[in-house]
């Protein structure tokens, strides 16, 4: 277990607004999942060929995504974007 934990940024209002309540449960379990992991967040999800930067993860069964920056010297992950394609 870290000390880490996550965030919407800039706000939750701004990403999950007008998604269903059950994709923003999902994004809010993921996130914490995320942050769970500490340090090794920076290497979760797309792309596979680095760490670091602006990462994406599908979620439910890939019927959208999200983006997250894990920020290791706020021991933070900031949910930056969330993609539904709905369905």
């Amino acid at each position: 277990m870290t000390d880490w934990s996550w965030d919407y940024n800039p706000s939750a209002e701004s990403i999950t607004g007008g998604l269903p309540p059950g994709v923003v449960a999902e994004v809010e379990r993921l996130a914490a999942e995320l942050a769970a992991l500490g340090h090794d967040s920076v290497r979760v999800g797309r792309p596979l060929d680095r760490e670091g930067g602006l990462r994406e993860f599908d979620i439910l069964g890939g019927r959208g995504f999200i983006s997250f920056l894990a920020v290791p010297r706020h021991e933070c992950v900031y949910v930056c974007n969330v993609t539904w394609y709905g369905s």
